[in-house]
């Protein structure tokens, strides 16, 4: 018991748990960003392309309601929604992981002076261009 929350401690010490958590409230924020984007923006467009069909109102009927049943329906309008979503979603997110990606390689380039390469990457910069030094010596010894 003691072990678990050991690593528990460490794991919510180290940032982890933060960062899980900023994910999740960032994540919630930019699905409701999402939400509002396809039902405000993309939507009303394409519901004039189909002549004013609301996609969230189609359904194929399986049972009429009665007094004593409720409709039964694929609501597959629905389901074209939440894949316009995720299409949204996706996109958004490969062009901000492509963002973040450009940047991260420009900090790791050594050789980029524009921005800060990070003390890591630089001494593992050094030992790399030192071993390549040793290389060309040892080679030529032969």
């Amino acid at each position: 018991m003691k072990s678990f929350i050991k690593e528990f401690k460490d794991f919510a010490i180290k940032g982890n748990l933060i960062d899980m958590a900023v994910g999740i409230i960032i994540g919630t924020a930019f699905n409701n960003l999402v939400n509002t984007l396809v039902k405000k923006v993309v939507m009303p467009p394409l519901s004039l392309l189909t002549d004013d069909v609301n996609l969230s109102n189609k359904k194929i009927i399986l049972r009429e309601a009665s007094e004593k049943v409720e409709e039964v329906a694929i609501g597959y309008g629905e389901m074209i929604e939440a894949c316009i979503d995720f299409a949204i979603i996706a996109f958004t997110i490969f062009v901000v992981i492509k963002f973040i990606n450009r940047f991260k390689n420009k900090a790791e380039d050594p050789k980029n002076k524009e921005v800060v390469t990070p003390k890591n990457i630089e001494l593992l910069s050094n030992i790399e261009r030192l071993m390549e030094e040793q290389n060309k010596i040892l080679k030529k010894k032969k």
